[in-house]
């Protein structure tokens, strides 16, 4: 017997109806700069126009605004490295509630800033020595409030699938789909949506070279931890996939892609000198493949997700040299 998928292509649909008029339908960019250099025809879904920088806002809104009254009046809670931690406290406000949010010590400034812009209580803990799922369990058991996981959750898996949804619909049919992995939810979202429209389309993720968690997880066959990693993909910082988000992306991904730091510097000058747009380096990692000639030989018509866009000026131009 084969099992229910956790999140269908149903699901991404009814996320999408849920969170239409609040989250943004993002722009498809095209560069005919960027189709001569990899030798194909790129569709560019641009999340860094997404509210808060960052697709997370779709798979945290879908989540908070399907949660009974009664609990959502208590307030909602998150861990993140701070696109998903800027995410729950936008969707908090949003809907007349309040969050509290876990967030490394070490996470950029301005994400920090902007978490407590948007009106939530941040709270810190060293990512090198402690465990984020049990110290976020525990805060919010403590002070009863709903846990919004980053991405071992159906309803964020199924936001962030809306993402690839509005890529397909506006870009038409696509021979491959290349999308940045961390914990894997953003994969597994639009993995489900890009392998239920059309089921003959090629699935890359792409990680840090310093982080293959999930690309060691799917050679194996099973989830397998790698120390954190120490890279400027701070958004793909993660030491093992999410067990639901795995169960996802074994079945659909058909390969994982790898990207070091300097392939990422350049996916972000590129896109910031021919493009015209400002990605954080997790946001740029999908692209720095497809430039870097990683992510593998690629057919004619490709899809590139950019997650995100969430850097100051002071990291920013740091990362690029000055």
């Amino acid at each position: 017997m084969t099992a229910t998928p956790p999140v269908t292509l149903d699901d991404v649909r009814d996320a999408a109806a849920q969170i239409k008029g609040v989250a943004h339908r993002t722009p498809v960019l095209r560069s005919r700069t960027l189709d001569a250099l990899v030798g194909a025809e790129v569709f560019v879904k641009c999340e860094n126009f997404q509210r808060i920088g960052a697709f997370k806002f779709r798979g945290a809104y879908n989540a908070a605004s399907r949660l009974p009254a009664d609990r959502l009046a208590k307030g909602i809670a998150a861990y993140s490295s701070g696109n998903h931690a800027q995410a729950v406290a936008l969707s908090a406000r949003e809907l007349g509630t309040s969050a509290v949010i876990l967030m490394p010590e070490d996470t950029p400034e301005s994400k920090r800033r902007a978490t407590a812009g948007y009106g939530a209580e941040v709270v810190t803990y060293d990512r090198y020595t402690g465990d984020r799922v049990a110290i976020g369990e525990a805060l919010a058991a403590d002070r009863g409030l709903a846990l919004i996981p980053p991405y071992e959750h159906p309803h964020v898996i199924a936001g962030q699938g809306t993402a690839a949804l509005e890529l397909l619909e506006e870009a038409g049919e696509l021979d491959a789909l290349v999308a940045p992995v961390g914990g894997g939810g953003l994969m597994a979202g639009c993995a489900t949506a890009a392998k239920g429209l059309q089921p003959a389309i090629r699935v890359v993720g792409v990680e840090p070279e310093a982080g293959d968690d999930t690309r060691r997880s799917l050679e194996a066959g099973h989830r397998v931890s790698v120390p954190v990693p120490r890279t400027i993909a701070d958004g793909q910082a993660a030491d093992i996939p999410g067990e639901l988000t795995f169960s996802v992306n074994r079945r659909l991904v058909d390969d994982i892609a790898l990207v070091g730091d300097d392939d990422i510097r350049a996916a972000m000058r590129f896109a910031f000198e021919r493009m015209k747009i400002v990605l954080e380096p997790s946001g740029a990692s999908a692209l720095a493949a497809l430039l870097a000639g990683k992510a593998g030989p690629l057919p004619a018509r490709v899809g590139v997700v950019l997650s995100g866009g969430n850097i100051d000026v002071a990291r920013f131009t740091g990362i690029l040299g000055g």
